[in-house]
């Protein structure tokens, strides 16, 4: 990622979001970003969705049982009552927040504050999940990351949903989801169909 130098001396923020299907790196590659900045003697303040306990009540965690400790939070405004004197904002599982998440983000860059959140792009069906369609629509800079399909070994960037259960929230690992390439998702969806009908 480059950034111009800043010739003015006026602190410049901007947003980065990281999305992704479901164990394709994301936390850790947020994590990764945000212990850096730390080692940089920067100020960081991490917050993500309070219903987002499935590691641990406050920490940030990845799959790979890597952490940060964050605040957990019911609202995106609050983000904006905690996070003063800061550097860089990190915001994990974004796409659980409320639609002020967008003009939250906005608020910070204007600050001068580097804003680096990550979310699932879409939902367990496929479809734009969230508010993520728009924080991609207004980011300076997008990594978009792929996990390895369970079936095939292809890049996967859908999250498949190993149960029956519809609602578009359904926190859980392993045991309920699996990454899947385009094709083995739809053949996947077809059987569940195809199910329902016998």
């Amino acid at each position: 990622m480059f950034i111009e130098p800043n010739i003015s001396g006026e602190r410049r923020g901007w947003i980065e979001v990281i999305c992704g299907s479901m164990f394709s790196g994301k936390t850790e590659e947020l994590i990764r970003r945000l212990k850096r900045a730390k080692i940089a003697n920067l100020k960081v303040e991490i917050f993500k969705p309070a219903i987002d306990v499935r590691y641990d009540e406050t920490d940030v965690v990845s799959h790979d049982s890597n952490s940060i400790h964050s605040t957990p939070i019911d609202n995106s405004q609050t983000i904006l009552l905690l996070a003063n004197d800061v550097d860089i904002v990190g915001i994990d599982e974004a796409q659980f927040f409320d639609d002020e998440i967008i003009n939250v983000c906005e608020k910070l860059a204007l600050k001068g504050i580097r804003v680096i959140v990550a979310g699932l792009d879409m939902d367990f069906k496929g479809r734009p999940f969230g508010q993520m369609p728009k924080l991609l629509a207004i980011a300076d800079f997008i990594t978009k990351l792929h996990a390895i399909c369970v079936r095939c070994g292809h890049l996967a960037n859908i999250s498949y949903r190993k149960s029956a259960e519809e609602g578009q929230v359904l926190l859980g690992e392993q045991d309920v989801y699996e990454p899947r390439c385009r094709k083995c998702y739809n053949e996947g969806q077809s059987r569940l169909v195809g199910s329902e009908h016998n």
